[in-house]
């Protein structure tokens, strides 16, 4: 493997289908697609300033360097990158990538970040940016804080692990997503998904998990959560804290501490098809 030490590289596809570089102490200036198509490269202590720069390229290894904020649209159409130690100011870096793990990595300006990708591995992540995740598959994730809204929108096959998420609209339109021992904020959470677990959570959202289609929760607190499972069929809700208000549930079960109110103002539904349950039942039973 040919080694490239501290060099100032510029101009358009300055290394265009490079392979076998380790790569370590550069800086990538102005100058687009600096390593499109390139083939098992290591970067190491570098520095990415401008658009394009890991396009069409395979077997990628980053640590410890940094993607400026003009290094946007960076990594499309790769397969195989694993990038550690770093940070990644530029929005819109992956797009119908494969294959991605991200290690210790900052993301202040994730927006439109990780779209039409699968097989993504994020771990001990801090990212900020509107629709992060979108339309992704084969999601693995621990140890994440995102800020920014409409998460995970149309993402399939998710698995999230320690993870905070202040995000309005997360996980619409999705399949088979589960979130362990995780906090969520956020208004309308996972409307239009089906196959959804919540396990050891805790979720503030405003008119939240409604026209969901296989929906669990399994010791989870709900705060300041109203108008809750609306249009929601087979769920099986445990919750392991009062509930403001629900609202015309399909079909399932509820538990929860107590519900201020239960709404049921939908001719069209069965009441007896969700069964809810509460610890004071005297006062679900007087709900409206």
């Amino acid at each position: 493997m040919k080694n490239i030490n501290q060099q100032l590289l510029t101009g358009e596809r300055a290394l265009f289908k490079a392979h076998d570089l380790h790569i370590e102490n550069s800086t990538f200036a102005n100058g687009e697609s600096p390593l499109k198509e390139s083939r098992n490269i290591e970067l190491e202590q570098s520095i990415f300033k401008w658009k394009y720069p890991l396009w069409y390229s395979r077997h990628i290894r980053v640590n410890n360097s940094i993607f400026e904020e003009m290094s946007r649209s960076g990594i499309w159409y790769t397969d195989d990158i694993t990038i550690t130690n770093s940070t990644l100011q530029a929005p819109k870096l992956f797009r119908r990538a494969s294959h991605i793990k991200l290690d210790h990595v900052h993301m202040p300006h994730a927006e439109e970040t990780l779209w039409n990708s699968h097989d993504i591995e994020i771990h001990d992540v801090q990212a900020a940016g509107d629709y992060f995740g979108m339309n992704s598959e084969n999601i693995q994730v621990r140890d994440f804080d995102l800020v920014g809204n409409y998460a995970f929108d149309g993402a399939k096959n998710i698995e999230i692990h320690n993870a905070t998420l202040m995000t309005k609209d997360a996980l619409w339109n999705c399949e088979n997503v589960t979130v362990y021992d995780s906090k969520i904020v956020g208004e309308y959470l996972g409307w239009n998904s089906k196959n959804v677990r919540f396990v050891n959570c805790t979720i503030e959202s405003d008119q939240g998990l409604c026209y969901m289609d296989g929906l669990t929760l399994e010791n989870c607190t709900l705060l300041n959560t109203d108008l809750a499972f609306e249009y929601c069929k087979d769920i099986d809700a445990d919750i392991v804290s009062s509930i403001d208000s629900v609202k015309n549930p399909i079909s399932g079960k509820i538990h929860a501490t107590a519900i201020q109110k239960i709404i049921m103002d939908d001719p069209e539904i069965d009441p007896h098809q969700a069964v809810i349950s509460v610890d004071n039942e005297s006062r679900a039973r007087h709900a409206v």
